[in-house]
């Protein structure tokens, strides 16, 4: 990408420092915040691919645990997506009754678990519509205006009008894009 001639002055987005970017799309203020960034995100994604792993192998579990009006320590934390500790907590403090059966035999109540939390339900991700452009002309700017404005190539405001899946619209030989996003983009922080 393209350099600009200007220090735009930004906040890192993972440590909050204040730095001059050398180019529109600088996100951090050094590589070991991008590296940081990078390993935080790729651990989130792996805590929700593991939570979504373990809710999809409990689901025959979960079904036939919810006909049941007494169930196992270990049952209550699968179906209410709680920790044996906190059950057991509760337990001891007398908010859930508990019967003991013997050694590692305790039943607890699920009418009252499921009165104090909600069962774990699986999530559906919603499907996302694009969003069509209805701007006016005179609500846009042309790549050329963005160029000149901003004080950078025509091609790197083509490339971050694509990262950043900024709408656009060709009328002719121009391309326009809206003002407001444009600007909110290109403005400095």
């Amino acid at each position: 990408m393209a350099k600009s001639q200007l220090k735009l002055p930004k906040i890192c987005e993972q440590c909050g420092k204040p730095f001059e970017a050398k180019t529109v799309t600088t996100r951090f203020c050094s590589p070991y915040c991008v590296n940081k960034s990078g390993r935080e995100k790729k651990r989130r994604a792996k805590e929700a691919e593991q939570k979504q792993v373990f809710l999809e192998d409990s689901i025959d579990k979960i079904v036939e645990i919810q006909t049941r009006p007494f169930i196992s320590v270990s049952e209550a934390t699968v179906l209410f997506g709680i920790s044996k500790d906190t059950i057991r907590r509760l337990i001891k403090s007398g908010k859930i009754p508990a019967y003991n059966l013997g050694q590692r035999l305790t039943r607890v109540s699920r009418v009252h678990i499921e009165a104090m939390f909600t069962a774990v339900d699986l999530a559906e991700e919603p499907e996302e519509e694009p969003v069509k452009m209805h701007y006016d002309k005179s609500e846009c700017y042309t790549i050329a205006e963005v160029s000149e404005k901003f004080g950078v190539s025509p091609s790197t405001v083509n490339k971050t009008i694509r990262k950043y899946s900024i709408p656009r619209r060709q009328i002719g030989k121009y391309v326009y894009v809206p003002k407001e996003q444009i600007e909110k983009l290109f403005s400095i922080k």
